[in-house]
């Protein structure tokens, strides 16, 4: 099973860049790119929120979940 996160369809859609979401949300470009690109494990519920909150949308906007092939 995976989730993929879909943080880069979300800041497309909203024509938003990497270093604007960085700096709105309170986080280094570097942490948010590896984040984007599923480099971390996890990530903090206060960040979800934040994030949330600059794009203006839900955490189900956010995720996407792949089950295991059989």
């Amino acid at each position: 099973m995976a989730i993929i996160l879909r943080l880069d369809r979300m800041m497309a859609d909203r024509k938003i860049s990497l270093g604007e979401l960085a700096e709105k949300i309170g986080m280094t470009n570097v942490n948010l790119s590896n984040l984007k690109t599923g480099k971390m494990i996890g990530i903090r519920f206060e960040t979800m929120n934040a994030i949330c909150d600059a794009l203006a949308c839900q955490p189900g906007d956010l995720f996407e979940f792949v089950p295991d092939e059989e």
